[in-house]
């Protein structure tokens, strides 16, 4: 490491932070604090514990690397390759959608429906996760409850590899099976053993097309379009739905993540094919976002 000192933490985090804001990046401050971190090992929390802490040349040429590519639009997630969800770390790439904090509902809801609370619990159930991308969803329950029993279904064979380094990460390889199969094949149901599952879960791609040019720049440049849009919104719902009724035992519960518009579409795709006690819980911006349901 070169002896030369060019910054402080605290100026260049200032500095950055300014300059970002001219370039109209996100979260200017945000960004700063998970670059500069990630390029000196530390916590948000602990750049400013060690705000006088020089950076040093090498240091601040990879900073500066790595801001060059956050103006370019590139989120900072993939940049750092991590984004906390439900206070655990997972490994993202481009090859997975970024777990999102709503999400962290669904996960929320999905654990009472078990009857557990949010933080976990003890039960022996058998869950399945439509559309696992990174593998958040199915990784956070299995970790949280190691008595549970994870299937994690995607049609894409490299958001399965991420969700696989995820799941060994969090030391649940041994519970979580990873399964590859396309929603949309006439074979999907057979790849799966039923009646099996007493919980069945899914964030499925629900913006409908016409809505994604009103999408941010680093959404639509970087995040997969294939785990974010549909045509219409609301043709995984309908597949979802249709087909889960043979792999759900009886009294078992479907839970689905929601477009800010689509409750009253999905609540009756649900009661059409056999749920009921349908119930919708906002997000933290008041709309509509989880929706669940028991079959039979």
């Amino acid at each position: 490491m070169e002896e030369v000192k060019e910054w402080e933490v605290v100026e260049l985090l200032k500095t950055t932070t300014d300059y970002f804001v001219t370039k109209k990046v996100d979260e200017a401050r945000i960004s700063a604090e998970l670059l500069l971190g990630h390029v000196l090992s530390k916590s948000r929390l602990e750049l400013y514990l060690h705000h006088n802490r020089s950076v040093y040349k090498d240091e601040l040429d990879r900073f500066r690397a790595l801001c060059r590519e956050r103006i370019e639009g590139r989120p900072v997630q993939y940049i750092i390759g991590e984004q906390y969800f439900y206070g655990l770390r997972f490994f993202v790439d481009e090859r997975v959608l970024i777990p999102r904090p709503e999400t962290e509902l669904l996960v929320e809801h999905a654990l009472e429906l078990l009857g557990m609370s949010g933080r976990g619990g003890s039960r022996d159930a058998k869950i399945l996760d439509i559309g696992t991308g990174s593998g958040c969803i199915a990784v956070t329950m299995a970790k949280l409850c190691p008595e549970l029993r994870v299937s994690a279904v995607d049609c894409s064979f490299e958001a399965l590899e991420v969700a696989r380094i995820n799941a060994a990460t969090h030391g649940v390889e041994s519970r979580v099976t990873f399964i590859h199969a396309d929603l949309f094949d006439e074979l999907f149901g057979e790849r799966l053993p039923v009646p099996s599952y007493d919980l069945i879960v899914s964030n499925p791609p629900y913006i409908p097309a016409l809505e994604w040019e009103t999408l941010e720049r680093e959404v639509k440049q970087y995040e997969p379009k294939i785990a974010l849009t549909t045509l219409k919104g609301l043709e995984c719902y309908r597949a979802i739905v249709t087909q889960v009724t043979r792999l759900l035992v009886p009294g078992g519960k479907l839970c689905f993540e929601l477009h800010a518009d689509g409750t009253a579409a999905v609540s009756e795709l649900m009661t059409v094919n056999g749920f009921c006690g349908i119930t919708v819980s906002k997000d933290y911006s008041g709309h509509e976002r989880i929706i669940s349901g028991t079959f039979g």
